[in-house]
């Protein structure tokens, strides 16, 4: 590999000079070139200055010209004369180094000088193995196309070959820097020997182990054990794959490698400790517990000792369980947490001995600790044997008396967390909550990237339905919030949401900016939500009013943000006028509203003169997507529906024929004779709202302060089905 080492000097040519420049002139070369300067390397060149001059440490012009990646210097070097096969005191020549820019322009242009393509330098590296170790993946496929040996195995200098370095090819070069995409071309496509081993008996495997990005890890040892890579093979202090695994930490990666029928799994390393005895010692549960049930050998160790001296009585029960000796305790009384995500905490905290603080049980420990706070933390705890999230702050704290006094002014709140109690010792106040698996932002964090299943988001109407019913009934009780953001909304098991924190809420001082905050916030959740946290809540916090609206991936979105960010002066029950808006109605609510309507009287006869059809008439300069609804609509269907009246009398493009039409069809779709028309529109309540996507804000607009809003969904706030 490419580097400044001393300790591997080699003679370097005799430089050719003209004798017409002086040794300024030469140094000045390399400036020029290292400077990108074209125009004095032409100058100078042509003043006599020695082409193939080298510095100390073997570097030469055209070297120089490759690193910076200059194509247009390196044919004017060459034009001139420039050497492409020097070597710097360490051996790279400009083609090496080629291999290490990826240039494949610049690998042209020296290829056909070079005499060997898989030139190395003196600790053995060729420019595809350079390529390899940068990722240069079209100068690994440039290479490779004309002639690089890709199974070329490193060969170094001969004391370094006697500590047994060296040896390693570029597949395992690849897999050391977690070059994905790298491993996979030399694997599929070049043919890689999976099981090429290094001077130390390494191969592949044993190299992506030594990354640090496991994720990286993950991918590469996927595909070399797709590739049926050995997975017993012996890294420094004789560690298998499986033991670096356990070392890393990675419950995945001991998975994949425990699936592998070849796979040692009580092989030991130079200090005669085997996999199951590391995840012991390094508290590491569930690989232990894994490793067990895959059939590791618990007579390896004391092990139940080791377990019970890091207080992890539950993984020492296990161990006896699987056969590990120790002294026969009486068994845990029985208890399963309801929690998912921190049940075998729970189980541990409820199995150990705690002195009790009033009706808690806590542990301060990292080990049960679910988020970090600027007072004092949020750890698991039990309350009355109730398993509880426990808010820490210091005894005194006026952030802790807001969050108790809130709380206990909003215990009939049914969408504000639930509080259990409070207790405190000399130095702390604890406030027990109900236990929720995730934030609103871990749990979006968690799925971003996952299948929708259809394009009506129930998840967003539903969490921000709660939301926003939590705020409501907040400001109702006289407080605010004024801390509104996505680590302050929890997930519970079953993906409902309930308000939380409010050490900063702030006891009604009938000041509307108050409100007006929680308002904003209430905004810009609203699109974080839609956008699934793709779009980051600070990011969006920095946005304007314009920028967030224009943001919003749909009409109603659009319509509710705007009434949030821009509340105008009476924001007193602002919200509760907002749960009744379209974007919380289901897309069946929206298809029955719109039926409804249709259903007037005057909009069957088409009775222009008709009060609602003059509201429902659209703007001149108005363009909605259903102008020319006749055309969007499947054209049997369309011919089907325009069958049942006489000739002269079929649906025209007005927002009240469309009306119509929806009401009809809704009427009709499911008689056996429409069987036909049923299979193309299938779902009529996702037909409609993705044919015409803002046909339900038009309607709602128009109507809303009618009487003909008698249509809308009424009692949202009960109505299950249509939140």
């Amino acid at each position: 590999m490419e580097t400044e080492s001393h300790n591997n000097p080699q003679e370097r040519p005799t430089p050719s000079s003209n004798g017409k420049a002086s040794m300024g002139d030469n140094h000045s070369l390399i400036k020029a070139v290292r400077d990108e300067d074209i125009e004095s390397v032409q100058q100078l060149l042509e003043r006599g200055a020695d082409v193939n001059f080298q510095e100390e440490w073997g570097w030469s012009p055209l070297h120089n010209a490759v690193q910076v990646d200059r194509e247009d210097i390196v044919e004017l070097l060459l034009s001139h004369g420039a050497e492409p096969c020097l070597r710097k005191k360490n051996g790279a020549t400009p083609f090496i180094i080629a291999g290490i820019v990826g240039n494949v322009k610049l690998l042209k242009l020296l290829l056909p000088k070079v005499t060997d393509v898989n030139e190395c330098d003196v600790n053995g590296f060729t420019a595809f193995m350079e390529a390899a170790v940068y990722g240069k993946v079209e100068a690994l496929r440039f290479l490779y196309n004309n002639g690089a040996e890709v199974n070329l195995h490193r060969k170094t200098i001969e004391d370094q070959e006697r500590v047994k370095k060296g040896g390693a090819t570029a597949l395992m070069d690849a897999a050391r820097r977690g070059h994905v995409d790298v491993v996979e071309i030399l694997l599929h496509e070049m043919g890689a020997d999976v099981n090429a081993r290094d001077n130390r008996g390494r191969n592949a495997l044993i190299y992506a182990l030594l990354n640090s990005d496991d994720e990286k890890v993950k991918a590469i040892t996927r595909l070399l054990l797709d590739y049926k890579v050995d997975v017993n093979v012996r890294g420094e202090g004789r560690k298998t794959p499986l033991i670096l695994a356990v070392e890393k930490k990675n419950l995945d990666l001991v998975q994949m490698l425990l699936e592998q029928t070849a796979i040692e799994i009580n092989d030991t390393d130079s200090e005669g400790k085997t996999a199951l005895l590391l995840a012991v010692e390094l508290k590491l549960k569930e690989i232990a517990q894994l490793l067990c049930r895959k059939g590791a050998s618990t007579k390896c160790g004391d092990l139940v000792a080791i377990a019970k001296r890091n207080y992890d009585s539950d993984l020492a029960k296990f161990l006896r369980q699987h056969g590990a000796v120790e002294d026969v305790c009486p068994p845990a009384k029985a208890w399963k947490p309801q929690s998912s995500r921190w049940g075998e905490a729970l189980k541990h905290l409820h199995r150990i001995y705690r002195p009790m603080i009033g009706k808690l049980k806590i542990f301060i420990d990292e080990e049960y600790k679910i988020a970090d706070t600027s007072q004092g933390g949020i750890y698991l705890g039990l309350y009355e044997e109730q398993e509880v999230a426990v808010k820490r702050f210091p005894k005194g704290s006026t952030r802790g008396q807001n969050e108790v006094s809130c709380l206990q002014s909003n215990r009939a709140n049914g969408h504000v967390v639930t509080f259990y109690g409070s207790e405190s010792d000399r130095t702390c106040l604890y406030v027990c909550l109900a236990l929720c698996e995730h934030t609103l932002e871990k749990h979006l964090d968690d799925r971003k990237g996952e299948a929708v299943q259809n394009k009506e988001d129930e998840f967003a109407r539903n969490i921000l339905s709660s939301l926003f019913k939590a705020v409501e009934e907040l400001h109702r009780s006289g407080y605010t919030h004024q801390d509104l953001q996505p680590q302050n909304i929890l997930i519970d098991s079953k993906n409902g949401a309930c308000l939380a924190d409010f050490d900063k809420s702030v006891k009604g001082t009938g000041d509307p900016q108050e409100i007006k905050r929680d308002l904003e916030a209430l905004g810009l959740l609203v699109l974080y939500v839609v956008k699934k946290g793709n779009d980051s809540f600070e990011m969006l916090k920095n946005l304007r009013t314009e920028e967030l609206i224009e943001r919003s991936p749909d009409k109603e979105t659009r319509d509710l943000i705007q009434h949030l960010l821009v509340p105008g002066d009476n924001v007193k029950g602002h919200l509760s006028g907002l749960l009744a808006h379209p974007f919380f109605w289901s897309w069946e609510s929206r298809y029955r509203t719109l039926r409804d309507v249709g259903n007037e009287s005057d909009i069957k006869t088409r009775n222009t003169n008709g009060k609602i059809l003059q509201l429902l008439q659209p703007e001149t300069s108005e363009l909605p997507s259903f102008a020319q609804w006749t055309i969007e609509v499947d054209k049997s269907v369309m011919k089907k529906m325009n069958a049942f009246y006489k000739k002269g009398n079929t649906y025209q493009n007005t927002v009240g024929d469309l009306l119509k039409f929806i009401r009809n069809v809704g009427e009709h779709i499911n008689e056996q004779k429409n069987i036909e028309m049923k299979s193309k529109i299938g779902e009529p309540s996702q037909y409609f709202q993705e044919k015409f996507p803002d046909l339900v804000m038009y309607v709602y607009k128009r109507l809303q302060n009618t009487e003909y809003a008698k249509h809308f969904p009424k009692n949202l706030n009960l109505n299950k089905a249509d939140v």
